[in-house]
């Protein structure tokens, strides 16, 4: 069904669509700079062990070596979203297989990998500590001994652990809850690491001044974010560090982070010139930023017609040998994965554990996947336990608006029943089946997050319109989303857009995108900025034609004033004021909406 509106609901191309199919829209592989060098590293082949001796004296005499830097050049030195507990460097010990031990930057790739294959490291290994739940024995081994002193970790700890974020939330009483039940139904879930898989690597460009002031490209999507991490890390003002706006391809969750910015810092410093590092996808796979493994308890306690009564989830998080990708050190997720469901007594607990492999970070819903994976599961679980229809089971213990939701939260907008209905249908869930095809459902609720978000929108001489934000757009479209806002409050058509994307000196800190929240934010900002030009344009003609601005009307890129018979293209009111129309619009809002938005997914599996 169309839209109502001349531009928003309707079919439009993408603004950026035509500079992407063409080549031309400019990555940060793209990026060349005068003189600029190939940045590599060397990678820890060991997954546990001290750094014994390191010569870098062959890389550094190799003919187009500029830089070589160690764990040396950066002693003491951590970074992380929140919490700083990863070395830039390799500093006299390995925690994983792929930790950055070494640095180089030379005049190509191929140097540079010649540089990496002549410096000599002489490790001594340890035994690696792989399994989550041999970290959290009482007596392991620990691979952060001073976890205590790092800096951003969301709860104080009294003595080192490799359990370094314990986190809960709940309501009610659980053993009340457990006494109450008729039936108590255990089981345990586990997931694997997952891997983003976007088609661009992580990928940058540094290049430094001699007052250690820095001009950045890189695919990171949260610019200002990554700024803070980068200036924190390295001890040098945030001021000093501009971040140029280039595409990203692809995200999924994976690209608000450092990754190698600090170290190509140090090497265009140390070199004198712009460094260009790209990983490859061994290096991606082997120490890229992916989704955590998982081991997850579900304890539920029901009455026989089938009432959830009490509710116990315990998430063990793999972390890998650092929680430095994570911008809450911990996942989010766990504290909605017991899902839509009316539960008095609910208690969700998480482990986040560190262990001698891949550090993990975020990827689409930071533990949402995993924790809404054993919930539903359970959910299944429990309706057999009970021989109830998984449906009806769940259509009985649906939370509906105003219901207090399992975390002691209140959601609004609870169209559990409506969804599970159309997905049904959509899907003739009800049709009948052979014995060798087998239907089943999952529920998940989603609220989007909040934030901040900067956006500005100018009128030229020439009637067209420039939206301005340092907002980057990771494929989701949200360039689009905002030309489209823009266009429908302005009544102009999409082709008088231009999308001008901003450097950090140019723009206004802002949360970035993630979370879902991009429309919210950028959308509720853009918005603003829209209305504000209706306005502004509204007065500049008004005091051209002599009238009350209440009496303008805006059509097709045009002020009216109908009783007039009067018409000024905003070009011309733009000429006859002298200056471009220029206004801007914010949202602040960093809470996360109480209005549930419902889905449901229904899977169809046929066996031969």
């Amino acid at each position: 069904m169309a839209s109502s509106k001349q531009v928003v609901g309707n079919p439009t191309p993408r603004v950026e669509g035509e500079l992407k199919v063409s080549g031309r829209a400019k990555y940060a592989v793209d990026v060349t700079l005068p003189g600029m060098s190939w940045g590599k590293l060397l990678r820890s082949p060991i997954a546990s062990g001290k750094i014994r001796r390191i010569d870098t004296s062959r890389a550094e005499a190799l003919p187009g070596v500029h830089a070589v830097i160690t764990g040396r050049d950066c002693t003491g030195l951590r970074i992380g979203r929140r919490l700083y507990d990863m070395p830039i460097l390799a500093d006299g010990e390995v925690r994983f297989v792929g930790e950055k031990v070494a640095a180089v930057a030379a005049d190509n790739e191929d140097i540079a990998e010649e540089a990496l294959n002549l410096i000599e490291v002489e490790y001594e290994e340890t035994e690696p500590l792989l399994d989550p739940l041999e970290a959290l024995k009482p007596g392991a081994r620990l691979i952060h001994p001073d976890v205590v002193n790092y800096k951003g970790l969301p709860k104080p700890l009294k003595e080192p652990t490799n359990d370094f974020i314990h986190i809960t939330w709940g309501k009610g009483d659980l053993e009340t809850g457990f006494r109450q039940a008729d039936i108590i139904v255990e089981n345990t879930f586990t997931t694997p690491v997952v891997h983003h898989a976007y088609i661009e690597p992580h990928s940058c460009v540094v290049s430094t001044a001699a007052d250690g002031s820095a001009e950045f490209w890189s695919c990171s999507k949260v610019p200002y974010g990554v700024r803070e991490q980068v200036a924190n890390a390295l001890q040098i003002p945030q001021e000093k560090l501009n971040f140029n706006p280039v595409y990203i391809g692809g995200d999924f969750g994976g690209k608000g982070d450092f990754m190698d910015l600090a170290v190509v810092y140090l090497l265009s410093k140390k070199a004198g010139r712009p460094v260009k590092l790209v990983m490859d996808y061994e290096e991606e796979f082997a120490a890229g930023n992916p989704r955590h493994a998982s081991v997850i308890r579900v304890k539920t306690g029901v009455k026989r017609d089938g009432t959830l009564v009490a509710h116990h989830m315990n998430f063990v998080f793999d972390s890998g040998a650092y929680g430095a990708f994570k911008p809450n050190a911990f996942l989010n997720g766990p504290h909605l994965s017991a899902g839509p469901y009316k539960i008095p007594h609910v208690f969700i607990e998480e482990h986040m554990v560190y262990t001698n492999k891949i550090p993990c970070g975020h990827m689409r819903s930071p533990g949402d996947p995993q924790g809404i994976f054993a919930n539903e599961s359970q959910m299944d679980l429990v309706a057999k336990t009970l021989g109830m229809d998984p449906i009806e089971f769940r259509k009985k213990n649906f939370m509906h608006d105003g219901d207090i939701d399992p975390t002691g939260e209140e959601f609004s907008y609870i169209k559990t029943d409506e969804t599970l209905k159309q997905a049904l249908d959509n899907a003739g869930y009800q049709r009948p089946k052979s014995k060798n095809v087998g239907r089943g459902i999952a529920l998940v609720q989603w609220t989007p997050a909040g934030g901040v978000g900067t956006v500005a929108v100018s009128l030229d001489e020439k009637g067209v319109a420039t939206i301005a934000s340092a907002m980057l757009d990771q494929g989701g479209g949200t360039y689009t989303l905002l030309a489209e806002i823009v266009a429908e409050e302005l009544k102009i058509p999409l082709s008088q857009i231009r999308v001008k994307l901003l450097s950090t000196s140019e723009g206004k800190k802002d949360t970035g995108v993630g979370g879902s929240r991009a429309t919210r934010v950028y959308g509720n900002a853009g918005y603003q900025a829209a209305l504000k030009a209706v306005e502004a344009i509204k007065q500049a003609a008004a005091q051209q034609m002599g009238v009350a601005p209440e009496e303008i009307v805006l059509a097709k890129g045009a002020a009216l004033h109908p009783r007039m018979e009067r018409r000024l293209t905003y070009g011309e009111i733009v000429k006859a004021k002298g200056a471009p129309i220029a206004v801007e619009g914010t949202f602040n809002d960093t809470s996360k909406i109480h209005a549930a938005s419902m889905c449901v997914q229904v899977a169809e599996v046929e066996v031969d």
